[in-house]
């Protein structure tokens, strides 16, 4: 069977900075080819116009599709099921989908759409990544601009949910699988670490919550989280139900930084003997530190096969993928986290 394309869907209020991180994302895409399904109001087609502009041969105009016939929730049967088809369809496929929400739409119905027969054997949820406007979120109203949320609902004929902005941040939040907090220059740093405390506190276990600016991140870090979101329904359930028909009925329906707030480093090691203790010890030392992702091969005593190591979060997977040769049988890890890593309490720990 051939392999599922993985599919990132990125949610947020309006004005949080999600086409700017994914603007970002696209222009340091390293190669790999990116679809984006942008979920835009009215007549305007901002963001798509931002996103088709971006001058970078990873979003070419044909890999651009606008779903613009309102809230991507409320309209998953007619609009998000039809153009994921024609998505997959084509003879180029992406390595790569990349869903941009609008600011009112909820994630938990569009995760579940990632089950419908049409599509469910050709793409798989690889992360939710829910994006927070830091300084909106510390003064307690969730989005800088309320007046231009309101509008962006006028807009919207489709609607079919009037939700509170606190309850609609919490249903984000609770389907979140990564968590950035964007525009944290506008935040004194007691702030920043009280409100990343408290979304860790919040959200599910082992989500991930990243402080940005100006949404730049590492793609290796917004993408590969291999969660398959679609899958795990149960603990990303709605806090609030606000829909009134059943989503699984088909019938129904200024300061620029650059990546120096993040860092990575390669850890050499020799062979290791246990794999499957190994892993654990991986995923502890990973919790003590915040390690963000986690990757490479280790040399395993006795076995010819190389075992490559993949952890995302605290969550670690293994295989086996194939001999040394005449590779040097050694172990070699490289970590990716945000800045400041104690780098030698990390190579320390990952000594088995």
């Amino acid at each position: 069977m051939a392999q599922k394309i993985p599919a990132t869907i990125v949610t947020g209020f309006l004005g949080a900075g999600k086409t700017t991180l994914i603007r970002h994302m696209l222009q340091n895409a390293n190669g790999k080819r990116i679809a984006l399904i942008i979920n835009e109001f009215g007549d305007l087609g901002v963001d798509g116009d931002i996103l088709k502009g971006c001058g970078d041969e990873t979003c070419t105009e044909d890999d651009v599709m606008e779903l613009s016939n309102g809230c991507i929730c409320c309209t998953v049967a007619e609009d998000f099921i039809p153009t994921m088809e024609k998505l997959l369809a084509r003879e180029n496929a992406p390595d790569h989908i990349v869903i941009e929400t609008s600011g009112l739409a909820l994630p938990q119905p569009l995760v579940r759409a990632f089950n419908w027969p049409e599509i469910a054997t050709k793409v798989t949820v690889d992360g939710v990544v829910t994006v927070v406007d830091g300084r909106a979120v510390v003064d307690g109203q969730f989005a800088h601009n309320i007046a231009a949320v309101d509008a962006q609902r006028k807009l919207d004929e489709n609607l079919d949910h009037e939700t509170p902005l606190s309850e609609l941040f919490e249903d984000q939040i609770a389907c979140a699988d990564m968590i950035v907090v964007n525009k944290t220059d506008l935040l004194e740093a007691a702030e920043a670490e009280t409100l990343t405390t408290n979304l860790r506190q919040d959200s599910r276990e082992g989500v991930q919550v990243i402080k940005s600016t100006m949404g730049v991140l590492p793609v290796d870090v917004l993408l590969g989280q291999g969660v398959s979101a679609e899958l795990d329904l149960s603990s990303r359930h709605e806090i609030h139900h606000h829909h009134h028909h059943d989503d699984d009925n088909h019938d129904d329906h200024h300061h620029e930084h650059g990546h120096d707030e993040f860092e990575s480093f390669v850890v050499s090691l020799g062979e290791i003997a246990d794999h499957g203790a190994y892993a654990k010890q991986v995923s502890d030392v990973i919790r003590k530190f915040n390690i963000l992702r986690l990757k490479g091969f280790v040399a395993i005593e006795g076995k010819p096969m190389r075992l490559t190591l993949q952890a995302v979060g605290p969550r670690v997977d293994t295989y086996f993928d194939q001999p040394f040769g005449a590779q040097t049988r050694q172990t070699r890890l490289v970590v990716i986290g945000e800045a400041g890593l104690d780098r030698a309490a990390i190579e320390s720990a990952l000594q088995q």
